[in-house]
C-alpha cells in the first residue's frame, strides 16, 4: 500500500524533473542528493522511485544510477522491482502459491540428514527469544526445505521472496502483528506448524506436506490480515 508520505514525494519527484528540465532519458542525482533536495528520508525516496519505476516513468540500473522515462529496450528489469511494489500480504498470496509444491517435493525427496536438520531448525526456532531470531530462523527453515528438492530454479524463487523480509513495509507489518499476537504466541504456533511440516516430510507424504505447507502459511496470512492466530 502507498503512503501519503510516499505519494507526496512522488509529486515532488516530477516536479523536480519538470522543473530541472530532466530530457528523457537523462540522469537523476544520486539518491542523497535528491533526499536532501526534497526533505525526505531515503526511505521513502526509495518507495518514490519504485513506484514510479512501476508506472514506467523512469528506470534504474545497478550501478549506474535512475533515470527519467521508460526503460530501454535490452535493459533487464531490475530484480527487486516485483517485491518493492507488492504489498506484504501480495507476497504472502505468491508464497502460497509456490510454497505448498515445495513441500510436496521435499517430501518424496528428503534424506534423513535432511530431516534432521529441519529438526534442528524448529527446535531451535522454539527456544528464540526474540522476533528477529523468530523471523531468522524461519527464514532458513523454510530455505531447507527448498534446499532439499535440489531445483535451483525453485530456490531461486523463493530466495527472491525471501528478500521481502528485509523490506521496511515488511518488517512494519511484522512488528504489528507480533505487537498483536505476542512473541511467545506466535512462535510456538509456529513451531508447532513447523513439527508437523517435517513430520509429513519424514513419511514421505507429499500431500499431506503440501496441505501443512498451505495451513502454516494461511495462518501467517490471517495473523497479518487481523484476524488473529486460527484455533
Amino acid at each position: 500500500m502507498t503512503t501519503k508520505r510516499t505519494r507526496k514525494v512522488v509529486e515532488a519527484l516530477r516536479d523536480y524533473c519538470a522543473a530541472a528540465a530532466i530530457a528523457p532519458g537523462g540522469q537523476l542525482p544520486p539518491e542523497r542528493d535528491l533526499a536532501r533536495r526534497l526533505g525526505c528520508s531515503r526511505e521513502t525516496l526509495r518507495n518514490a522511485l519504485a513506484e514510479l519505476e512501476l508506472a514506467g516513468d523512469l528506470w534504474r540500473h545497478v550501478g549506474q544510477g535512475t533515470f527519467l522515462g521508460p526503460r530501454p529496450r535490452g535493459h533487464p528489469v531490475r530484480e527487486t522491482i516485483l517485491v518493492q511494489g507488492a504489498s506484504p500480504l501480495q507476497l504472502m498470496q505468491a508464497r502460497l502459491t509456490l510454497e505448498p509444491s515445495v513441500a510436496a517435493e521435499a517430501a518424496a525427496l528428503a534424506t534423513p540428514a535432511e530431516i534432521a536438520y529441519l529438526s534442528d531448525l524448529v527446535n531451535r526456532g522454539r527456544r528464540a527469544a526474540t522476533r528477529a531470531d523468530c523471523e531468522r530462523l524461519d527464514a532458513a527453515f523454510h530455505r531447507g526445505i527448498a534446499e532439499v528438492t535440489g531445483n535451483p530454479i525453485l530456490l531461486g524463487l523463493l530466495d527472491y521472496l525471501a528478500g521481502a523480509r528485509r523490506h521496511a513495509a515488511w518488517q512494519r507489518e511484522w512488528e504489528v502483528t507480533y505487537r498483536k499476537l505476542g512473541v511467545a504466541e506466535f512462535t510456538e504456533r509456529h513451531s508447532l506448524q513447523h513439527e508437523e511440516l517435517v513430520a509429513c516430510i519424514q513419511r514421505g507424504a507429499a500431500d499431506a506436506a503440501a496441505d501443512a505447507m498451505r495451513r502454516h502459511l494461511q495462518t501467517i496470512f490471517a495473523a497479518m490480515c487481523g484476524s488473529g492466530l486460527p484455533p
